[in-house]
């Protein structure tokens, strides 16, 4: 077993990636000892508390000038930037790796995207304290949360007019999957979460029993006087959701292409455990086939994972984080944006041309003003060509004020270190001729690495 290679792909999958002083530290340890560390290290709870005020509880005028309405979704956005930022800058920073990993998973799977920031905050510690925690817990705990009540219109279901939105995707997204359960067993679970609400006036979860169906339901064959917990202890105890969030899981961490066998181990372990995260993802990372050659390299990275993995690498501080946002909406993935209730469909469906084209000219904007390499591409005598140069770092200085600490970057690798060996660091999958071609030709190990994350290899984990 190549320890290296094993401990590097773990902390791309189970993170966001290894820095080179790290893997050099680990590469004796045995995957045993990578896996027990990286839990560890993510026992540290660090919820975002960036938000202060709930702007839907401020006392709005009922006819607010446009002067008004302006003002106050400008403060929307500006919230919007700060929680984006928060969060983005705990995903680069933190030694949580997989506690933050497996958040961002949890914040696509429960997709959601509304107009108040403080409540998607509230949601995001949600998935970060119950990320490596029990999926019943969280799946109640999110069921509950304000935001999730208001994006998919549970407020409005009451008594005698149900509102089938949650119901509907709590089976279908969250759980047990499409095609195993029937329009009746939407309209029975609609009716048995009447009732579940928020206060707008303190945000809490509020149940109201007056508004609640207290009918007898038949659900999933079977039949009683249901509420909302009854429906999630009935969807919990379906082997079918364990299965579901298994594949799911084994698509993020291990490839888009799900092997039926390794997939029903993991639903063995899941379901067997009462939906404990933990020991599932123990079996995952513990598991040879996680390893497997096939399985190495080969996911794209999600386009905050690309950023995260970049910001981590090099140290990078952005003293305008709007441009982060940028990035984002550019390549497809804002986070507290999702696109539907469904979320990022991502995969290969993250990549297409255009955005191949951009990711691999992000590298270079962040990490060297926008260039790649110009030594040897013109004389150096040529003067006009080299203040254009100059002109055209200048203004992607100013427009992405992206700060990477090269000197550290630089200072953690050993003076012997070839090109081929740091390539071959940074890329997970095996270098090709034409990686190998361009790395050799590069000025210097600094333009080398620049060209190393320019390619389309860096793209994938």
């Amino acid at each position: 077993m190549n320890n290296a290679r094993n401990i590097k792909h773990l902390y791309a999958r189970a993170g966001f990636g290894i820095r080179f002083e790290d893997l050099h530290e680990h590469e004796n340890w045995s995957v045993k000892k990578a896996v027990r560390k990286l839990f560890k290290a993510s026992e540290i709870q660090q919820p975002i508390n960036v938000l202060t005020e709930n702007i839907d509880q401020r006392n709005h005028p009922k006819d607010q000038t446009d002067e008004e309405k302006r003002m106050l979704q400008e403060d929307r956005n500006k919230q919007e930037k700060t929680l984006n930022n928060a969060w983005t800058t705990q995903l680069g920073q933190t030694d949580a790796q997989l506690r933050e990993k497996m958040t961002l998973f949890w914040h696509n799977h429960f997709s959601c995207n509304i107009g108040n920031a403080y409540y998607e905050q509230q949601l995001n510690n949600i998935e970060r304290t119950n990320a490596l925690g029990n999926f019943k817990t969280l799946l109640l705990e999110v069921s509950q949360s304000p935001a999730m009540l208001q994006f998919l219109n549970n407020q409005q279901n009451q008594k005698g007019h149900p509102n089938e939105n949650f119901a509907r995707e709590l089976m279908e997204l969250f759980t047990l999957g499409r095609g195993n359960y029937t329009e009746q067993d939407v309209k029975e679970s609609a009716r048995s979460f009447t009732g579940w609400a928020y206060d707008g006036k303190t945000g809490d979860y509020s149940f109201k029993p007056k508004a609640h169906d207290d009918g007898i339901k038949t659900f999933l064959g079977k039949t009683g006087n249901f509420c909302g917990e009854d429906i999630i202890d009935m969807l919990i105890a379906n082997r079918q959701t364990a299965v579901f969030l298994s594949e799911k899981l084994y698509r993020y961490l291990v490839n888009d292409i799900a092997d039926a066998d390794h997939v029903n181990q993991m639903a063995d372990v899941f379901y067997h455990s009462n939906y404990e995260i933990k020991p599932l993802l123990e079996f995952v990372f513990l598991s040879e086939w996680f390893y497997d050659d096939k399985n190495i390299g080969n996911l794209v990275k999600s386009p905050v994972e690309f950023l995260t993995g970049l910001n981590r690498q090099f140290y990078v501080n952005y003293e305008n984080p709007d441009v982060l946002m940028q990035f984002q909406r550019t390549l497809g993935q804002v986070l507290f944006r999702p696109p539907n209730v469904a979320g990022w469909p991502g995969g290969k469906k993250w990549i297409d041309s255009s955005s191949l084209m951009y990711r691999m000219k992000i590298p270079s904007t962040i990490l060297n003003a926008g260039l790649i390499d110009f030594t040897g591409k013109a004389n150096p005598e040529d003067e006009a060509y080299l203040a254009t140069v100059r002109k055209q770092q200048l203004n992607v200085i100013k427009k992405v004020q992206a700060q990477p600490d090269w000197d550290k970057f630089l200072s953690k690798i050993p003076a012997e270190t070839s090109k081929i060996q740091l390539a071959e660091f940074m890329l997970e999958p095996k270098l090709g001729e034409t990686v190998t071609g361009v790395v050799n030709s590069a000025a210097d190990l600094k333009s080398s690495v620049i060209q190393i994350v320019s390619t389309p290899e860096y793209q994938l984990c």
